[in-house]
C-alpha cells in the first residue's frame, strides 16, 4: 500500500481553497509502505517526504505538530525562546520536535547570531491513498 501525500510550502490562511496538484505551489509527497501487489513504489519526486508507515506520518502530523506548525506561520517568531512562550513548551523539547520537522522538510531553522529563527516551509496538507 503507498500513501501519498500533497504539502503546500506556501503561507496559507483559513480562507485559502485547495488548490489544484498541477499549481506549482504544491509538491508532491510519497509516504511508503509495502504495496499489496509488491510492485515497485511510484517514483518520488523533488521536494517528497517519505514515512515508512503510516503511523510514523501520523507522528510527524500530529495534532501538536500540526499546532505548531500554525504557530510559526502565523507569528512568525524570531526565536525558539519566543515560540516557547506561545506555545507552552520548553525550549529544549522544542528544538527536538522542530529539528525532527526539519528533517522531513516542514521546517526551517536558520542560525541568526546566538538564535535559531524556525519557520514553517508547509503548513497545508492533502493526503490521498491509493
Amino acid at each position: 500500500m503507498i500513501y501519498r501525500s500533497q504539502c503546500n510550502p506556501a503561507p496559507m490562511t483559513d480562507s485559502d481553497t485547495c488548490r489544484s496538484p498541477v499549481q506549482s505551489t504544491f509538491r508532491r509527497c510519497v509516504i511508503g509502505g509495502e504495496r499489496k501487489d509488491r510492485s515497485a513504489p511510484p517514483q518520488v519526486t523533488e521536494g517528497a517526504i517519505a514515512f515508512s508507515t503510516l503511523s510514523s506520518l501520523a507522528a510527524v502530523l500530529s495534532d501538536e505538530n500540526r499546532r505548531l506548525l500554525r504557530l510559526l506561520r502565523e507569528l512568525q517568531p524570531r526565536s525558539l525562546t519566543e515560540l516557547s512562550e506561545h506555545c507552552g513548551r520548553k525550549v529544549p523539547s522544542l528544538s527536538r520536535t522542530l529539528r525532527m520537522m526539519e528533517g522531513y522538510g516542514l521546517v526551517e531553522l536558520k542560525r541568526v547570531g546566538a538564535s535559531v529563527v524556525p519557520s514553517a516551509m508547509a503548513t497545508r496538507f492533502l493526503i490521498e491513498l491509493d
